[in-house]
């Protein structure tokens, strides 16, 4: 099944300036498959890509049709204190939630993208539940030879189903890396989960952790000093 594009919001007035406005995740696209036969949709979304340390992680959850989940967003909208609400939430409400881990080892051996497919892949064995078709974040469909599914663009702001996801899989990586400051506190893991700031980009060049993606060209470049380099790269922040 193809992707779909989505833009919400009204355009601005004349001589105004304004983002577009972002309305709130709903159960339409979930609803729209359980029409053409496929009632129980799981969303599908993962965090830490981008990182220089860490693994990936990604959450399904299957909804029940009409569930509620004030607060629940995209991940990224929502504050820390935010998302640990939201994600008790969603625990209590959804039919089944599942978490699939990638680890830095199988990062570098099987590549990112391998990667991110299979943290999908087992958060959907993790569900332990059963599913009918699938709704993912982005315009890569990774399982479109595997199951019905639906890549939608800006998807964890416009479906319940992947927003809960995304919730769910930044709560549980974010609290794994504060987890891992403990053990390596100069890095600052507990404020940059694994991305790239200046302060990581410092602690890298003088060594590197067991939690670092050693292939990533952002680590060998902060490793090697050349971090007049690293802002082109995605992730990156000062």
């Amino acid at each position: 099944m193809r992707g779909i594009a989505a833009t919400s919001g009204k355009p601005a007035k004349k001589g105004t300036k304004r983002g577009p406005k972002i309305g709130r995740p709903s159960h339409k696209h979930a609803r729209a498959l359980m029409a053409a036969g496929y009632p129980l949709v799981a969303g599908i979304d993962e965090v830490g890509r981008g990182c220089w340390a860490g693994p990936v992680v990604a959450a399904a959850v299957v909804l029940p049709d009409g569930c509620r989940l004030p607060g629940v967003h995209d991940s990224k909208l929502l504050s820390p204190q935010q998302r640990a609400t939201a994600a008790r939430l969603i625990k209590r409400r959804a039919l089944a939630v599942g978490i699939g881990w990638v680890s830095v080892a199988e990062i570098d051996a099987g590549g990112l993208t391998w990667a991110v497919q299979q943290s999908g892949l087992r958060a959907l064995y993790d569900l332990r539940y059963p599913y009918h078709a699938i709704l993912l974040d982005g315009n890569h469909n990774y399982l479109r030879d595997l199951f019905v599914s639906q890549t939608i663009i800006k998807g964890d702001q416009l479906s319940l189903q992947i927003a809960a996801a995304s919730v769910i899989a930044k709560v549980a990586r974010d609290n794994y890396m504060t987890y891992q400051h403990k053990l390596f506190p100069e890095y600052d893991f507990a404020s940059n989960k694994g991305y790239g700031t200046p302060r990581h980009a410092a602690a890298v060049r003088q060594a590197l952790t067991p939690l670092h993606r050693r292939l990533f060209k952002p680590v060998q470049l902060a490793a090697a000093g050349f971090t007049e380099y690293l802002e082109a790269y995605h992730g990156f922040t000062n």
